[in-house]
This record gives structure tokens, sequence and C-alpha cells, in this order.
């Protein structure tokens, strides 16, 4: 009968040993964080800068740049040199 016992506590040490990842995972999942590069971080803003020029572009008529407000043309200003 002991015998029995231990073989029985060495399968299920065995099983746990092998399924311990598996284990940990379901009762203690990982947090989904997003981890950002330099690079991405970099590239995200590259993005946002692309887009407010793009914006302030499409604002602009036969004028040119006579047709943005004085905040407009400032900010333009401003993203081109960057």
């Amino acid at each position: 009968m002991s015998e029995l016992l231990i073989l029985g506590t060495i399968v299920v040490i065995v099983l746990l040993f092998f399924n311990r990842e598996r284990i940990r995972n379901r009762f203690f999942p990982a947090s989904q964080k997003n981890y950002y590069t330099i690079d991405d971080q970099f590239n995200s803003d590259k993005r946002e800068r692309e887009k407010e020029i793009d914006r302030l572009l499409s604002k602009m008529g036969k004028n040119g740049v006579s047709d943005l407000s004085e905040k407009d043309r400032k900010r333009l200003d401003e993203l081109s040199k960057m």
C-alpha cells in the first residue's frame, strides 16, 4: 500500500514538473505589456508629424501659405524644421 502511495506521489511530482509552465500561466497569467523600443517611439512620432504636416498642407489653397492662419503657419514652420 505504501509503495502505491510513493509511486503516486512520484507520478504527480513528475507531471507537475513537466507542466509547470502551463500551470503558472493558468493561475498567474502574464500581463500584456507593450514594450516600445526607441525606434518604435521615433517612428510613431514621425508618423504623427507627417499626419499633421499633411493636414496643414491640405488647408492651403491657391494662395499657398497665405491661406493658413498665423498659428498654422508657425506650426508648419516648426514641423518642417524637425
